[in-house]
């Protein structure tokens, strides 16, 4: 069902882009096995065949037909976004279709700890109700620069802390994912592309901390064409992030070769390294045996797979839960009722900050605070903090010497398929290992491309 990095495959997906795809005319895709949703749209906004506010009127009725189930929006922008379409249009009607942006029209979403001026962004937590931010996120500026219409704020687990979204202080959502794997995992249970760059490619500023060396800015899409644009448009240095990259941003998709244009063995003479501990111990028999058939057809274009055995994997899940809480429970203590987001009415300061945070605060998000400032306190900080951040450079002295050996290492996204819904909750722990095939990553701050392995009925059970 899910792989990272360089997998392929044909799980069938509807997304709101096939619903409108359906009415316009059908064309081959060059570039990739899945056709880019965005150089679709715009090929008909350039060929007139539709307008802007055509294609944003689909995905609105999409997201209006399954909204009442899926709860996956917190809030929604329909008024100032079909003004930001017709703004295409007329630009359109008035200069023609030379100077628009490469996502002129496309409707996007953005996930709710990322800041967007004047729009609720609560990160899925009661303890930012109201929270209505006065600036972009530089990821959600450049998008907008680009000429994308921003559609809404989707559902996820309170900063981020969870694997499912059961952990929303609002309506759970369908798998929203976590901060460990917030791109991969969700991309891996509903079946499309995502898209973890490498730490300080894209920034961070405007996104809601949770552990501020971990997290990530990076887009969900049907196509691997789709996720280079995005990148292409949101990466770069920004001067309001003094960890973001200032190597300069190639243009991604121009680099990914047609189709028509490959061998039959187009990844002759690419080393691709197996982790051998991540085919083990937890992992379901369908997730083992998607990625055994991926590997196979690796194989058969010519890929040269080899098993590389990373024994410090084993220590990431511990010591990204140490370092993650602990910069959560940091992060989070800006939470007070007094400048911004919820406030309790209280006789006191004290009395104020205590039933504010008592009541904006959920379970899991008071359980990782408390965890966090344990780990932070002066008698245990070298027991754990410090002792987690050496696991960090283990780990990422062994992904080093791994990579350098290959081309690209290959694992399963999540040890089981998409799990139900209550299933997890009442086991923390449980919830907390669903993120023991991502985190290592980030630790590391390495890129990783989760996409499609092939499964049946049956694997899925597994």
């Amino acid at each position: 069902m899910k792989a990272q990095l360089l997998l392929q495959g044909q799980c069938a997906h509807t997304t709101a882009r096939h619903f409108w795809r359906k009415q316009l005319s059908t064309r081959r895709c060059s570039t990739s096995a899945r056709c880019s949703a965005i150089r679709e749209a715009q090929i008909s906004l350039h060929r007139r065949e539709c307008s802007a506010g055509d294609i944003l009127e689909q995905h609105l009725h999409r997201l209006e037909s399954t909204e009442p189930m899926y709860h996956s929006f917190l809030s929604t922008n329909t008024t100032a976004a079909r003004a930001q379409a017709q703004a295409v249009d007329q630009q359109i009607a008035m200069e023609g279709t030379d100077g628009l942006g490469v996502l002129a029209g496309i409707p996007i979403a953005v996930k709710d700890n990322i800041c967007t001026k004047g729009l609720p962004t609560t990160a899925g937590s009661k303890i930012l109700q109201g929270y209505r931010p006065p600036f972009n996120a530089t990821a959600v500026a450049r998008l907008k620069a680009a000429g994308a219409v921003i559609v809404g704020k989707t559902n996820m687990d309170a900063f981020g802390m969870g694997s499912s979204s059961e952990y929303s202080d609002y309506q759970s959502a369908i798998m929203l994912g976590t901060a460990g794997g917030s791109i991969r995992q969700p991309a891996s249970f509903c079946g499309v592309v995502g898209l973890k760059p490498t730490y300080g490619r894209i920034s961070r500023y405007g996104l809601i901390a949770y552990g501020s060396s971990l997290d990530c800015i990076g887009p969900l899409t049907s196509s691997v064409e789709d996720a280079a644009i995005m990148l292409t448009v949101m990466a770069g240095q920004d001067s309001h992030d003094a960890t973001s990259s200032a190597t300069a941003v190639p243009d991604y998709a121009a680099a990914l070769q047609p189709l028509h244009s490959l061998s039959s063995k187009p990844l002759a003479g690419k080393r691709i390294g197996v982790i051998a501990e991540m085919m083990q111990g937890g992992t379901a028999p369908g997730v083992a045996t998607a990625v055994t058939n991926s590997i196979k057809h690796l194989e058969s274009l010519g890929a040269d797979i080899a098993e590389v055995s990373l024994p410090e994997l084993h220590l990431a899940l511990p010591a990204y839960y140490v370092l993650a809480v602990s910069e959560a429970s940091s992060n989070l203590a800006r939470y007070d009722g007094v400048r911004y987001g919820l406030r309790h009415p209280a006789a006191n300061l004290r009395s104020m900050y205590n039933d504010t945070r008592q009541e904006g605060f959920g379970e899991e998000m008071k359980r990782r605070i408390l965890m966090g400032t344990y780990a932070l306190s002066a008698g245990y900080y070298d027991a754990y903090y410090k002792k987690a951040q050496q696991v960090r450079t283990l780990v990422q002295q062994a992904l080093n010497k791994a990579l350098e050996q290959h081309d690209l290492l290959l694992s399963p996204v999540a040890p089981t398929t998409a799990f139900k819904i209550g299933e997890k909750t009442e086991d923390p722990l449980a919830m907390y290992k669903e993120d023991l095939m991502t985190v290592h990553l980030n630790l590391a701050g390495k890129l990783i491309h989760r996409l499609h392995a092939q499964c049946t009925a049956n694997d899925r059970t597994g």
